[in-house]
């Protein structure tokens, strides 16, 4: 499929995953992280990713929570220990894109923007280095992977995937959410927050409201596990 952001990553990729050995591969997603840095590092200690799996991020790593810069951080830890992984563009990441593009700050600003800055301020400065910002320009929107679509905020109803605007999968909310529709794979999704996942037949929803002083929620959607980790002084 030939998604694209004007001079940014395609929208869509697809692959098939494999396992290797005896150990069966798991396609294990992640909710919304939203600057819960420490709430990943706990996530992951219980999930031990390992070679076979691949690893699959919602998007939305930034803003609202109090490390964003480490969070950027250990995701491109896990880029290079796990190379298939996948991360997606959250709509809270094309605020920040379209900020640094010299866009109206405002609407980043009021969305935790500010916790952001006040993150890579900690550490040495605004803007985010170089590295950050190939990052989050190389993010893709959508995501297709063994009969399942993962993507950030959902599907516009009756709009075959190849004609969804990437407004849409980064901001759509009650449209998806009350539709019953079937796009003929599992809807994996982030953006609106619940207090348990959502395990529907054809829908996923991961994000659990870390940010709010719920919890950070990765899933084998092989399986439907689930492992949760909590973030120290969250509010709720």
């Amino acid at each position: 499929m030939g998604w694209y952001y004007s001079g940014m990553a395609p929208l869509t990729q697809e692959k098939t995953l494999a396992g290797a050995g005896n150990e069966p591969a798991r396609l294990l997603t992640f909710g919304d992280i939203h600057g819960c840095r420490t709430a990943l590092q706990a996530l992951l200690a219980q999930v031990v990713p390992r070679e076979t799996d691949q690893l699959v991020f919602l998007g939305d790593y930034i803003d609202r929570g109090p490390d964003s810069a480490g969070v950027i951080d250990e995701l491109l830890v896990l880029q290079a220990r796990f190379p298939h992984s996948v991360f997606l563009r959250g709509n809270h990441e094309q605020m920040l894109i379209d900020v640094l593009a010299g866009e109206n700050p405002i609407t980043f600003l009021f969305n935790g923007g500010d916790k952001t800055i006040a993150s890579y301020e900690a550490r040495g400065g605004w803007p985010p280095p170089r590295e950050h910002r190939r990052f989050l320009d190389s993010l893709p929107a959508l995501y297709r992977a063994e009969g399942f679509v993962f993507v950030h905020a959902g599907l516009r109803p009756g709009t075959p995937l190849a004609d969804q605007r990437p407004d849409d999968l980064l901001w759509i909310r009650q449209e998806f959410l009350k539709s019953s529709g079937d796009w003929g794979e599992t809807v994996v999704f982030g953006h609106t927050h619940r207090q348990d996942p959502l395990l529907e037949e054809h829908r996923i929803g991961l994000d659990t409201g870390c940010v709010y002083g719920g919890r950070l929620t990765c899933c084998d959607v092989f399986t439907r596990r689930c492992w949760q980790a909590v973030e120290l002084g969250a509010r709720g």
